[in-house]
């Protein structure tokens, strides 16, 4: 049964979340389906991938999201040239003390701003896999845990390939989520027009929130109950693309955990203390279907990873209402589809 604390959290982030989803779509029009997976994969520690052409506000998106928050922000400019020091940081030989100091690199900031994050090598690329797993970085045999709350925003141009570098499975599948902005509705662009035309709408931005603030409510969604035929729904969902005829490498098992603990974010935006299989519906094509690898056959057919994702979805059985405490969901009305790690012992806070 929910407690009193546990209702009185919920309710603390509905209203913070309406707080910072007032303040990007102040400077995003016309996406609130962005805005609200934007939300959702922070509060469900995780990681988000922007891809989409140039032009329709995928870094504006990013630092909106970073500003609209009082925590620390370090924006990466992905380059041929950056080297993995470069994000991680590097030890320095003090001559006065004669010893190493280890000096932080931008990758220890609580809101990371990766952009064009496939122009950099696949060297420098690998220098993200154990912040963005273990939410800490390792150098010299040293841990250093990064701050919490952590989150890596990364965008990524899928359109201008020259000088670039496609990111690798391992790295694919450390984003929780995939989201494309799309171009703007005219009404939006003639808006966007009015408040972008003088001055950046991001110069008068101020936090609605605070990171504390941030570090509550994910331990609220944590505490957001999933039934077991909701978790089973999932594996099945993830078990499927596995299988799938169109798909040569099928979603992980981190694939599995992420689309869980999305689906309990949305649940609790939605003011729920529990998940429903809608949430696990409307967050299957963001979080699978940049993970999958078509066959060659398939990208003949010219069938994409979410087309197959959507196949899937409609092949596997939705689980059905029951009484809570038997595997089954709470007895409730229909709900209408939702919009859309710790560090290892040992390591060390700078």
């Amino acid at each position: 049964m929910t407690t009193y604390d546990e209702r009185a959290s919920l309710s603390d982030l509905t209203t913070t979340a309406e707080r910072i989803r007032r303040s990007v779509e102040s400077v995003i029009e016309g996406k609130p389906e962005v805005v609200r997976l934007s939300l959702t994969v922070l509060l469900a520690e995780g990681h988000l991938l922007i891809e989409d052409v140039p032009g329709v506000g995928k870094t504006m998106l990013a630092k909106a999201l970073a500003r609209s928050i009082d925590c620390s922000v370090r924006r990466i400019q992905f380059t041929p040239d950056l080297l993995p020091s470069d994000i991680t940081g590097v030890s320095i030989f003090d001559q006065q003390r004669k010893e190493f100091e280890f000096k932080p690199g931008a990758i220890f900031a609580q809101i990371v701003i990766g952009d064009e994050i496939n122009r950099a090598s696949p060297k420098t690329q690998s220098a993200l896999l154990e912040s963005m797993e273990e939410r800490q970085v390792t150098i010299d045999g040293e841990s250093y845990e990064l701050p919490d709350p952590f989150m890596v925003v990364a965008t990524q141009n899928p359109v201008e390939m020259e000088g670039t570098y496609p990111l690798p499975e391992a790295q694919r599948d450390r984003f929780m989520a995939r989201v494309s902005i799309g171009y703007p509705s005219p009404q939006a662009e003639l808006q966007m027009l009015d408040v972008h035309g003088g001055v950046s709408p991001l110069d008068d931005m101020q936090p609605v929130a605070h990171a504390h603030e941030i570090v509550k409510l994910v331990e609220a969604v944590r505490s957001v109950h999933v039934a077991e035929a909701v978790r089973r729904y999932a594996v099945d969902l993830v078990a499927a693309t596995r299988n799938h005829p169109d798909l040569r490498l099928g979603a992980s098992p981190r694939a599995t955990l992420h689309l869980l603990r999305a689906a309990k974010a949305s649940a609790a935006l939605a003011g729920r203390d529990f998940a429903l299989p809608d949430d696990v519906q409307s967050l299957a094509v963001a979080v699978l279907a940049h993970r999958l690898l078509p066959t060659a056959q398939a990208q003949l057919n010219r069938r994409t990873s979410e087309q197959v994702v959507t196949d899937i979805m409609q092949r596997t059985p939705v689980p059905t209402s029951g009484p809570r405490g038997t595997g089954g969901m709470p007895p409730m009305p229909p709900m209408p589809p939702a919009d859309y790690g710790r560090p290892q012992p040992g390591a060390r806070r700078l």
